[in-house]
């Protein structure tokens, strides 16, 4: 495949997820396959239903269990969507290795490790991961400065104004 590149979407404001799929859109309308990986956001969350109609050019993910967002959850409700989480993070490696994916996005990656699902160490190595993909845009609102030498390409998407 062409040269791999790591984008990261990141900030306070809202649009990183919409970012990143309105980039694997465009992907796909080349053709490309695209796999995304949603982390944090529940069952409940529907916001990309639409993709289902893509399928099998565009396949979505998610592992949780619970249809509430994890940060909702009580701490037991937590202990319980943890092994769910960690799951889909070693899917999201798998994907990666076995190169069946054009472009892969893991969406809210970066805040498993804003609550100690996992470590730093465990995003920079993934990153690091050898892989037959051309784009791994992952997201989230934090971006650890040890992460960055390991990204092609940093998106910070910040709220300047919100009247709502």
């Amino acid at each position: 495949m062409d040269t791999k590149v790591i984008r990261a979407f990141y900030g306070q404001g809202k649009g990183k997820t919409s970012a990143a799929v309105g980039q694997a859109l465009r992907e796909a309308g080349e053709g490309q396959h695209i796999t995304v990986i949603q982390f944090l956001k529940g069952k409940g969350a529907d916001e990309f239903k639409i993709l289902d109609r893509l399928e099998p050019d565009v396949q979505f993910f998610r592992f949780d269990q619970s249809q509430a967002s994890y940060c909702e959850l009580s701490v037991q409700e937590k202990e319980e969507e943890k092994q769910n989480i960690l799951n889909a993070f070693n899917f999201a490696r798998k994907v990666i290795e076995t190169g069946e994916s054009d472009l892969i996005i893991l969406d809210e990656l970066l805040g498993l490790v804003d609550l100690g699902i996992i470590r730093t160490e465990d995003v920079a190595e993934l990153l690091q991961m050898p892989g037959d993909y051309k784009r791994l845009y992952i997201t989230g609102n934090h971006l650890a400065d040890e992460l960055v030498p390991y990204i092609d390409v940093v998106c910070e998407i910040m709220l300047v104004k919100d009247n709502t």
